[in-house]
């Protein structure tokens, strides 16, 4: 697997990321040790991780299988804070309940650092230089590598960047974690041109649309499926819809062409985007996994980008768009 820069930093890693977030809870222990061993024989080794994901269930599997199936030096550890669990959940960035659930989430991956913090989205409750002080502490204390914010506007972003930038030893930003694909583009407003400006890596998440540019919801929800399950049912309903279900067929119409997945042609698409370091693959099994894995195959004709790019345009303006 080819790896890329992250950001203006000196971290390097795979362009395709693994996630974790239905470990230990919809993937059980097996499913992931079997997940985690294709992911590393097809040459990746950047696992994101949150200590919500089934409220530190997901850590504490992976604390699991460190040293049974990669030592820890050779396996890079993404994790997230900033959430406080529960339904629904609520933001808390401050420097307190980051650094008491940093030292949680360690001790559940049993390692003494993780290699990339990210605040897991902007608490507007907690005064931004308290929230940046701890990745500061984090950062010198040896705990954290590298860190990043996940899930803010391109204002909360370049805000936070400048200041870290503002003052010799603070910790820079190298890593925006948000949502980007066919069907979800608004970072492309004014989170991408903040990152390339700032020299930060972007690390899309649900790069697949919650699953729906699989294609498996053009005839229904599949029993089987996220959408028809009790609790991401309302995750991925907002992309059944009209316009969503046009840029599926059209990547179904690519990918009959290619001779490849649906799943395989949305991957290369948002994988080769300008600024984006590594989209991270979620998977209920360890063959749903492989199937993606199997993108670094193929990069798309220039012609099927660009199609792509129409069918799924924003609707730009105004003060985006130069007038």
């Amino acid at each position: 697997m080819q790896r890329r820069p992250l950001g203006r930093s000196g971290l390097t890693v795979p362009r395709l990321a693994l996630g974790t977030m239905t470990w230990g809870r919809d993937t059980d222990a097996d499913d992931a040790a079997a997940q985690l061993r294709a992911y590393l024989d097809a040459g990746g080794n950047l696992l994101d991780t949150a200590d919500v994901y089934g409220d530190g269930a997901a850590e504490t599997v992976i604390g699991d299988l460190l040293g049974d199936l990669v030592p820890r030096a050779e396996l890079l550890i993404m994790t997230k804070a900033g959430l406080r669990g529960g339904q629904p959940r609520r933001r808390d960035a401050s420097r307190g309940h980051l650094l008491a659930t940093l030292d949680a989430a360690l001790r559940r991956l049993g390692t003494d650092h993780v290699d990339l913090w990210l605040v897991h989205g902007h608490d507007p409750a907690t005064p931004l230089e308290e929230t940046l002080s701890a990745l500061d502490h984090a950062t010198a204390s040896g705990r954290v590598r590298y860190v990043g914010v996940s899930n803010v506007a391109g204002w909360q972003l370049a805000r936070a960047a400048t200041w870290q930038l503002a003052w010799p030893g603070r910790a820079p930003l190298v890593a925006a974690q948000q949502e980007y694909s066919l069907l979800q583009r608004g970072v492309e407003r004014e989170v991408l041109p903040a990152c390339a400006a700032l020299g930060i890596g972007v690390l899309p998440w649900s790069p697949l649309g919650r699953g729906v540019l699989t294609g498996k919801y053009r005839d229904g929800r599949p029993a089987d499926s996220r959408g028809a399950s009790a609790h991401l049912a309302s995750f991925v309903a907002p992309y059944l819809e009209p316009r969503a279900s046009s840029i599926v067929e059209a990547v179904s119409t690519a990918a009959g062409g290619l001779g490849v997945a649906p799943l395989e042609v949305a991957l290369a698409w948002i994988r080769d985007r300008p600024g984006v370091t590594a989209p991270i693959l979620g998977a209920r099994t360890a063959g749903q996994l492989r199937g993606a894995l199997e993108v670094e195959r193929i990069t798309l004709p220039a012609e099927i980008t660009r199609a792509l790019d129409d069918v799924s345009a924003l609707d730009v303006g105004y003060p985006e768009r130069d007038h």
